[in-house]
């Protein structure tokens, strides 16, 4: 058996279709469904108990975030692997009979993850080094962006990679990921002081340190959306790619550091994010051209937020009380 874990926060209709995908596409698989929904205000605990009858359903009262809802399914799994899937995410055709057939001829591996694309088809990052304030630099630079099949620029993306071959990895994204249980019952479960983001980052990395293997494989698709449920709050700012909430970014990312690589890490990434925005501030001050203004603003504020995320979360020592 596997366990599909599923953790929806305000995302009813996009739920829906992730769990007709996954119905329909997991004919034949013997699986069982669990949905841990974060307190949703829009009827999407009440669809899942309604449409989908077979789904194990958590409704939850208060917004746990990511990694402690999953905890939460993943107490009351059954399977012998996992599968992680966001409500944004549907499951293509022979997905999941691939994915089990890696995990089953690969004992060594304790996490993988499938090719993510876009709705308009194009690959999304699915398979990355560990973070660290160089890689940082080269994303906020747009050096990445703009030479995304450079093993230099973009190496945190393994640039130049085709995505299709398995390859072993750092991490992979938890928008499809399955989960090898009996590593989770070695190494633990999520680290619940991360909220939402850098959670699975922090999992592969405690999974490689315990021997595990981490793999990327190209067979195993799923269609993403992304950022759906962080979109809904409309009272938090967003990246450039409005995917991420960037204040709860800012904080994960500095308890994932704090934990993994001491104070100095922290030093290095939050200064490398601010001095970028500082000189991005003052060439739109001393040289305006176009919308300066706007981006004298988004520079501005993005500081400012780097500084208040420090600290909320004491330099990555303390994570602040639920939900964020």
């Amino acid at each position: 058996m596997i366990t599909i874990v599923i953790v929806s926060y305000n995302t009813r209709d996009i739920l829906r279709n992730c769990l007709e995908a996954l119905y329909r596409h997991g004919t034949g698989s013997d699986m069982e469904v669990i949905v841990a929904d974060n307190d949703s205000h829009d009827d999407s605990a009440a669809m899942v108990k309604e449409q989908f009858p077979k789904a194990r359903l958590i409704a939850n009262t208060k917004n746990l975030g990511f990694a402690a809802a999953n905890n939460q399914a993943f107490l009351q799994a059954r399977g012998r692997y996992i599968i992680l899937l966001n409500p944004d995410a549907y499951i293509g055709p022979s997905s999941l009979g691939n994915v089990v057939k890696f995990m089953d001829d690969h004992p060594e591996c304790g996490l993988c993850g499938g090719k993510i694309i876009s709705p308009e088809g194009r690959l999304e990052p699915s398979a990355r080094r560990f973070p660290s304030p160089l890689s940082k630099l080269l994303t906020l630079s747009g050096l990445s962006a703009r030479f995304p099949s450079s093993p230099l620029f973009n190496r945190h993306e393994f640039g130049g990679f085709a995505h299709d071959t398995p390859m072993e990895v750092d991490w992979v994204p938890g928008t499809f990921t399955i989960i090898r249980k009996s590593m989770l019952d070695a190494i633990g479960a999520f680290d619940e002081r991360f909220f939402i983001y850098y959670e699975e980052t922090d999992l592969c990395l405690r999974a490689r340190k315990a021997g595990w293997k981490i793999f990327f494989i190209p067979d195993a698709e799923v269609m993403h959306i992304g950022g759906a449920c962080s979109k809904t709050r409309k009272d938090k700012t967003f990246d450039s790619a409005a995917s991420q909430v960037l204040s709860f970014r800012m904080r994960s990312e500095w308890l994932y550091y704090r934990k993994n690589s001491g104070p100095g890490a922290v030093l290095a990434s939050s200064g490398v994010e601010m001095l970028w925005y500082a000189i991005r501030y003052l060439k739109n001050l001393l040289l305006p051209t176009g919308d300066a203004q706007k981006k004298r603003t988004a520079a501005a504020t993005t500081i400012r937020q780097v500084i208040q995320s420090l600290k909320d979360t004491k330099f990555g020592r303390f994570s602040p009380p639920i939900p964020w």
